[in-house]
């Protein structure tokens, strides 16, 4: 009997051990499963992440061409500005200097050896 019972036992271990590997087998399977649905999480909020950023940099992108264009419209109003102004008074100059020469001529003297120290004095 002794006989018996040991090869029922053994029948016995070996059916635990083929479902006990059975087992591992369906937990393999689930762990793969579980990788490649925590895999695709991830893929999904990458892309996520990356339509994020380039909204952001389309946003940035649009700010920097206003800013730029307003800019150029501020530049382009100054510079309208500026020539009203010499024209105006280009014909005012014209007559000063006509009138007193040599001042003229000693004045824009004095002003460039002033620019010509400071700009000298710089290197």
């Amino acid at each position: 009997m002794a006989t018996k019972k040991k090869a029922v036992a053994t029948g016995n271990i070996e059916a635990r051990l083929s479902a006990l590997r059975a087992d591992i087998a369906a937990l393999q399977g689930d762990m793969k499963g579980l990788y490649g649905d925590v895999s695709e999480v991830a893929s999904e909020r990458a892309a996520l992440a990356m339509k994020s950023a380039e909204d952001i940099a389309d946003r940035a992108v649009a700010l920097a061409e206003e800013a730029a264009k307003e800019g150029k419209e501020l530049a382009l109003e100054y510079k309208e500005e500026a020539e009203e102004w010499a024209e105006e008074n280009a014909e005012e100059l014209r007559t000063h200097v006509r009138a007193q020469p040599l001042t003229s001529l000693l004045i824009a003297g004095g002003v460039g050896a002033f620019l010509g120290a400071i700009f000298l004095s710089r290197r």
